[in-house]
């Protein structure tokens, strides 16, 4: 197996689309044809993870964050990700990173979190915007069936809940095919009219190509008549953070106990304790100060998640409890999501959770 092929296993998980545009995920070391003998799993990128991948003959290491994260000028060993890069460079080991691709998706970072404090009917807390497209096309009226089949296999029409989902109107279709034309319809150098479909529908944007080979095989003309748009509206399936609600309320100081057992920390901050229990609850692994507003808009007793300044615990104004458990533990579960996804997915190949604890933060 070669490294391009688990690039693609992943790809399908975790679309490169789920990112933000602020991001750098992806391959970031290494060549995609390269062999591949084994995969590490960690949530950091260090020099001692990728000893670690040495020793255990893995000479590809998927990450969670991304060692490169902004360009690099030169090479000379002198900061950490420059050793980093130098060492994997040095002993042709292969560094991918996952990112915001995991922290977007439905099944990523945030659903773990949220499994983790037992918190039910948890839905997306910030929907991605630009994550939808809509497709518009014109199939002959006995084709229809097949062409809505090939579509909805190839994930279009899918929506929350819903599947299979389209709009149509029959109409008339016109054209005229020249001398090297071959219509399905009609006659050359003729104007013909067709009775036709006009069928819409909306997908996910990740899925363009795919859907457009599968319009492209399951239409009957020699040329298809289509176009895709790009919607404003939010994907309700993808996004930052996630919401939803404990199976009982908690006073205050008994749910920030709860907390510390289910997500292991060195230490809670956290603002104010409100004096109404704690049942609607937010998360967001990793820096999620920008969603605080978020959190209480959609009425949030409490918003767990990390890296928040001083002034952040005051937008909790005595209402909203916010809980800053660390970047890395509000994220240790997923080197286990990924770890898990790959074996599943590539059960015949050497698949190693990481021993390395990367978490750059000591308690006293």
């Amino acid at each position: 197996m070669i490294v391009k092929e688990i690039v693609e296993v992943l790809e399908e998980w975790a679309p490169s689309a789920y990112a933000e545009d602020f991001d750098n995920v992806g391959l970031l070391v290494g060549d995609l044809n390269q062999k591949c003998s084994g995969i590490i799993v960690s949530l950091d990128c260090t020099l001692p993870l990728l000893q670690e991948a040495q020793t255990k003959k893995c000479n590809l290491v998927v990450c969670f964050h991304p060692i490169l994260f902004t360009g690099l000028k030169k090479i000379t060993g002198q900061t950490y990700v420059e050793r980093c890069v130098q060492y994997a460079i040095q002993h042709e080991i292969s560094i991918l990173a996952l990112h915001t691709r995991l922290d977007n998706h439905p099944e990523g970072v945030n659903r773990v979190l949220a499994q983790a404090l037992s918190i039910e009917n948890s839905r997306i807390l910030i929907p991605k915007s630009g994550g939808l497209k809509k497709l518009n096309t014109y199939v002959p009226h006995d084709h229809v069936e097949a062409v809505l089949e090939a579509l909805h296999k190839s994930g279009a029409g899918a929506l929350g809940n819903y599947s299979d989902c389209s709009f149509s109107v029959s109409g008339t279709g016109r054209f005229k095919g020249n001398d090297h034309s071959n219509p399905f319809k009609g006659e050359i150098n003729k104007r013909n009219e067709v009775e036709e479909v006009n069928i819409k529908m909306v997908f996910a944007s990740h899925l363009s190509a795919q859907v457009i080979n599968a319009l492209k095989e399951s239409h009957p003309y020699e040329t298809v008549a289509f176009d895709i748009v790009a919607l404003d509206n939010p994907n309700p399936e993808i996004g930052m953070g996630r919401i939803g609600e404990l199976q009982a309320p908690l006073e205050g100081s008994i749910f920030l106990n709860k907390v510390k057992k289910s997500v292991p920390s060195g230490m809670l901050r956290h603002s104010s304790i409100p004096s109404k229990p704690i049942h609607k609850v937010a998360v967001l692994g990793g820096s999620g100060s920008f969603a605080i507003e978020a959190a209480k808009k959609q009425g949030a007793d409490a918003f767990i998640t990390a890296d928040l300044k001083y002034h952040h615990f005051f937008q909790g104004e005595e209402s909203l409890l916010l809980v800053d458990v660390g970047h890395y533990e509000s994220e240790q579960f997923t080197k286990k999501l990924i770890f898990e996804h790959l074996s599943k997915n590539l059960p015949n190949f050497a698949v190693v959770l990481s021993e390395t604890i990367t978490n750059p933060v000591n308690y006293f």
